[in-house]
């Protein structure tokens, strides 16, 4: 370890900061919640342990070294929001990273309430929103407080795009396309658009590829490794990967993601490594991006 680097890794130890490990992969889309609602049924394995160790335990086995853990919608008040995320944080040493979320449906003054609890708040490296869940398009003007302070803050915004597991979800709202327009309001605001914008694959892959502000996560693609026609479904993801990988022209703008629970990080990762890519492309869709999306330190 070259001396300026050992200072750096002291200096953040004397200061209580978790030391990064060896693994330079990042999960850029992992939910672990007391509020997941009916976990047996939604999980990729009806046994799942839904636990800290759990997951850390999954990350471990495909050398990634952080994850972004997305906070609910369903969490019922914005303090509880941040204060599960540090929960979270601090019983993986720092190695979940924390996310905070609001409801714009709730009223602007709520709006105004939360981005100012998020202001005294430590550590955060993302805002998630759940448009298609809720009812609202990423371009509600009562968002505009959300994508200013992400802008001072300097953390991107996180969309969820394409199909709900809620039943009751309403799809139109979270169509790629609607996202351009945010994109395109708020261009010191980084997007990602999470989901590959599935069933709207080509859609998100040219709103990606307009703006530079945008970006994209694989998250989601796959089912249980179980269940009938999977060996197709992957290779269907892949298809709809490279093509748009094709049309974005290039892999800096798309990040790695799971959905753990609803996917097994095993087959996420192989999402990636089975495609017809260079070793540096696969890496930088599978941690390299996201490192310089989120701001993390690379290992000691």
């Amino acid at each position: 370890m070259g001396g300026c680097q050992k200072v750096r890794k002291l200096r953040r130890l004397a200061a209580g900061v978790p030391v990064a490990p060896t693994g330079r992969r990042v999960d850029v889309h992992v939910h672990l919640s007391r509020y997941w609602p009916d976990l047996a049924r939604n999980s990729y394995r009806p046994d799942l342990e839904f636990t800290v160790p759990s997951l850390l335990k999954e990350l471990d086995a495909q050398s990634i070294g952080f994850a972004v853990l997305l906070q609910l919608y369903s969490n019922p008040t914005p303090a509880g929001v941040l204060r599960e995320g540090e929960e979270m944080f601090a019983k993986s040493a720092g190695r979940l990273l924390k996310t905070v979320t609001i409801d714009p449906t709730q009223g602007e003054t709520v709006v105004h309430d939360t981005v100012a609890l998020w202001e005294r708040a430590r550590d955060l490296v993302a805002i998630k929103l759940y448009p298609g869940y809720r009812s609202f398009y990423p371009h509600d003007p009562r968002l505009h407080p959300v994508y200013e302070y992400a802008h001072k803050a300097g953390i991107p915004v996180i969309l969820h795009q394409g199909d709900t597991l809620d039943p009751d979800g309403h799809v139109k709202y979270a169509r790629p396309l609607e996202a351009d327009e945010v994109a395109v309001r708020f261009r010191d605001v980084r997007f990602v658009l999470c989901h590959l914008g599935n069933p709207w694959v080509e859609e998100l892959a040219e709103v990606v590829y307009k703006n530079a502000n945008v970006y994209t996560d694989t998250s989601g693609l796959l089912a249980n490794p179980r269940v009938p026609y999977f060996a197709e479904m992957m290779r269907r993801a892949q298809r709809r990967l490279t093509n748009a990988l094709a049309t974005i022209g290039d892999c800096h703008r798309v990040l790695y993601g799971s959905d753990w629970p609803l996917e097994s990080i095993e087959t996420a990762v192989q999402l990636i490594t089975g495609l017809d890519l260079s070793p540096e492309d696969q890496e930088r869709i599978l941690g390299g991006n996201a490192r310089a999306l989120f701001r993390i330190d690379p290992p000691a």
